[in-house]
């Protein structure tokens, strides 16, 4: 299987301003973010930074990540990822993984996961992930993204709602999880580069801007996405200071083991 990781990486973050330099035991988080995933996927496949500014092609050039160098006005992360795939060469029947650049601890086997199950699955033009909810909080939050699937493990529906709905829970607030337990989004996609050069130019759908989730455009527009199932909950991501810090605990406590 042949594929390639694109890294978008842009210096504005509200909150948490030059994010994707910020330092994580020596090294730019996103520097960490390409080295963990280079690490992981299978000798050849490109892992390439999608840069917005010369900062970041700095950082990434002073530890030999590849990276390429986009507009800074792009209004969402797929415009970016088509720039990318543009700069690169890349033809319409490849796949273009996204992995987030504020992903210092994501696990390389999700990346080829996510890979695989959109090349196995030829009638879908994005591959995600999602595991199982295994709390009531979390089910309950609208800041844990919630996927229902169909029988061929397609996605039918991604909200910030607790869904499926349990018809038989006690009126009031949930108690317990339905049964088979619901599924929590995880936050990466893979792409046919054909539909990522198509997806910006796509009509916002009225679910997407109702549940501020891009990837409900793909659905209303009648794209499938293919999700692979993981058994392990995602790694902590970075939006926050209090989350570098956490970030940076872990790679220190990490160095001294």
């Amino acid at each position: 299987m042949s594929y390639t990781v694109l890294i978008p990486a842009r210096l504005a973050s509200s909150r948490l301003p030059n994010k994707p330099l910020a330092d994580i035991a020596g090294v730019p988080m996103v520097v960490r973010v390409a080295q963990r995933v280079s690490a992981g996927v299978p000798i050849g496949t490109r892992v390439v930074v999608a840069a917005d500014s010369v900062e970041i092609m700095s950082a990434c050039a002073d530890f030999g990540v590849q990276a390429v160098l986009t507009h800074q006005s792009h209004p969402s992360g797929s415009d970016r990822l088509a720039q990318a795939c543009e700069i690169l060469g890349l033809n319409d029947g490849a796949i273009a993984v996204n992995v987030q650049g504020d992903e210092p601890l994501i696990d390389p086997d999700l990346v080829q996961s996510v890979a695989a199950v959109l090349e196995s699955s030829p009638n879908a033009a994005m591959g995600t992930a999602a595991c199982a909810i295994t709390s009531v909080e979390d089910f309950c939050s609208p800041h844990v993204v919630k996927v229902v699937l169909d029988a061929s493990g397609h996605a039918l529906y991604f909200s910030r709602a607790p869904i499926p709905h349990w018809r038989d829970e006690p009126q009031g607030a949930i108690h317990a999880l339905p049964q088979p337990p619901p599924l929590r989004h995880i936050g990466i996609y893979a792409y046919r580069v054909g539909f990522l050069r198509q997806f910006p130019r796509l009509a916002q759908a009225p679910l997407e801007i109702t549940e501020a989730l891009e990837q409900l455009r793909a659905l209303w527009h009648g794209h499938k996405i293919a999700v692979h199932l993981s058994a392990r909950a995602p790694a902590v991501g970075v939006d926050t200071p209090q989350d570098l810090e956490r970030v940076r605990q872990i790679f220190a406590q990490n160095r001294s083991a």
